[in-house]
């Protein structure tokens, strides 16, 4: 049959076609093999690991804004002695760039009030005393560092290993490899707190150039996450059952004929999700049925940490439900002073930011990692604190801290992950990785995640433009010094 006839008969309206894919027949390729046919068919089919994965989720902490690990982590008593003064010529040695114009004089907010916590003796400020509860939780990133000198970009970076649009996020990526757990859930979905979605929007849960499927799908916050859920009032369940079969009908014929359309195939897909989401996700995401005790766990008895806390609440119910990746991402809290940063970027008014945006995350992170632990969730789920860069050692406002990508601290948390570790480290005022070898970029912390889920990021591939792409681009490393 040539291209012409196969064309008219499919516009025609005739259900050859259809049936005929639906039995593993596709025109111009033959009867094809179950397995592909699958593929074909479902692309979110469930998928095999590599090898034995040491968790079945992740919940990506993304502090949006990029807090200073030198107020809450990083206890540089170094830096403390020196504030005020100029940077010292030899940590600069060997850095070309700075950010918001140049250095300023060495910074050090006079009310923190440092100790060490757990077996570990991990340190932290004052600023943190829930989340200090867990540190023997926690892996520490000490020799984190990026590209790019402002938030967009090194927001995108973190999400997707490339500081420009395009490629597909380190969420979609996962969605591809491993598939859904549970079909009447989307298996990536991305929360935020705050009135509004976060800068930049979907490009940082975009599929990219993998298949539209792949993508993330955003829950707002509030009481009603998820936009046009319910079914309007005067259409019957048969009604929507009887529109949605013509619609995929009609779209399942077209699509014969555009078989690289991944928007197309997306759209189908996302109908018959919605509909089965009618049922399953308002009970998902409903926090009515948790205790009074675990909702004052989350902090949701404080109007700072309110609204967080439900975001992180709410996270762990979509991992209990299979969810596979949850990305979470930080704004300041709705109550938050007039004219204040909404997200952690502290120029100025460093410690009134901090003081903030630490009280609204917190109780209800501490109360996360407990949670999971208490549910016997952590285990076989990986919690990660990432944010785009870290804040330098100098101030040029004289009350807050500018960009540095050459240094800064992350951490991660849960199954696999060597409890209680710390690695790497910066110099003596936080400024930038001591040893060159021990730094860790976005490449490396994305391919550890992966192996965290039983993926090895050399060999999780998609093919574009003729190219084979991978999440990590060229480059990344498994830091195995963090994994248990």
């Amino acid at each position: 049959m040539n291209d012409s006839r196969r064309k008219f008969l499919i516009n025609a309206g005739l259900g050859l076609g259809g049936a005929a894919a639906a039995a593993g027949f596709i025109p111009g390729v033959g009867f094809i093999g179950t397995a592909m046919a699958s593929d074909l068919v479902d692309p979110l089919a469930p998928k095999p690991t590599h090898f034995a994965g040491k968790v079945k989720s992740v919940i990506w902490l993304h502090m949006k804004g990029a807090p200073s690990s030198l107020d809450l982590f990083d206890y540089k008593p170094e830096l403390i002695r020196l504030a005020g003064q100029d940077v010292p010529a030899s940590f600069l040695k060997g850095l070309k760039t700075f950010t918001q114009g140049g250095v300023g004089k060495l910074y050090a907010a006079n009310n923190r009030d440092w100790k060490q916590h757990g077996d570990s003796g991990a340190w932290f400020s004052n600023l943190l005393p829930n989340m200090a509860s867990q540190a023997d939780k926690m892996a520490f990133i000490r020799s984190s560092v990026t590209v790019g000198a402002t938030h967009d970009i090194s927001i995108l970076k973190l999400n997707t290993g490339d500081l420009n649009p395009g490629r597909p996020s380190l969420g979609a990526w996962v969605n591809y490899a491993l598939g859904s757990a549970n079909r009447d859930l989307p298996s990536y979905v991305v929360l935020y707190n705050g009135m509004r979605e976060p800068d930049a929007g979907s490009v940082n849960w975009s599929s990219g150039f993998l298949p539209a499927v792949y993508q993330g799908t955003a829950f707002r916050p509030g009481d009603s996450p998820i936009v046009y859920l319910d079914r309007p009032e005067l259409r019957s369940v048969s009604q929507q059952r009887n529109s949605l079969d013509l619609l995929n009908q009609l779209d399942r014929l077209r699509g014969l004929g555009h078989t690289h359309d991944t928007e197309l195939q997306a759209r189908l897909r996302s109908y018959e999700l919605a509909e089965r989401m009618q049922l399953t996700a308002p009970e998902a995401v409903d926090l009515k049925g948790e205790s009074a005790a675990t909702k004052a766990l989350y902090g949701l008895n404080d109007n700072t940490s309110e609204g967080y806390g439900a975001t992180l609440l709410r996270a762990r119910r979509l991992v209990e439900r299979g969810v596979r990746f949850v990305q979470v991402v930080s704004a300041a809290p709705d109550n938050r002073p007039e004219g204040s940063a909404d997200d952690w970027d502290a120029h100025h008014d460093l410690d009134g930011n901090h003081g903030l945006m630490s009280r609204m995350v917190d109780k209800p992170v501490a109360g996360l990692l407990a949670d999971l632990e208490s549910r016997g969730l952590l285990d076989s789920t990986l919690v990660v604190w990432a944010s785009e860069f870290g804040r330098s050692p100098w101030s040029e406002s004289g009350t807050g801290r500018d960009h540095n990508a050459f240094g800064y601290t992350q951490w991660i948390a849960g199954g696999g992950v060597k409890a209680g570790s710390s690695y790497g480290e910066t110099d003596a005022i936080g400024l930038k990785v001591t040893n060159k070898d021990d730094a860790v970029d976005t490449y490396d912390l994305h391919a550890t995640v992966l192996h965290l889920l039983g993926l090895d990021h050399l060999k999780v591939t998609y093919l574009n433009n003729g190219r084979s792409e991978r999440p990590t681009v060229v480059y990344g490393r498994v830091i195995d010094e963090l994994l248990a």
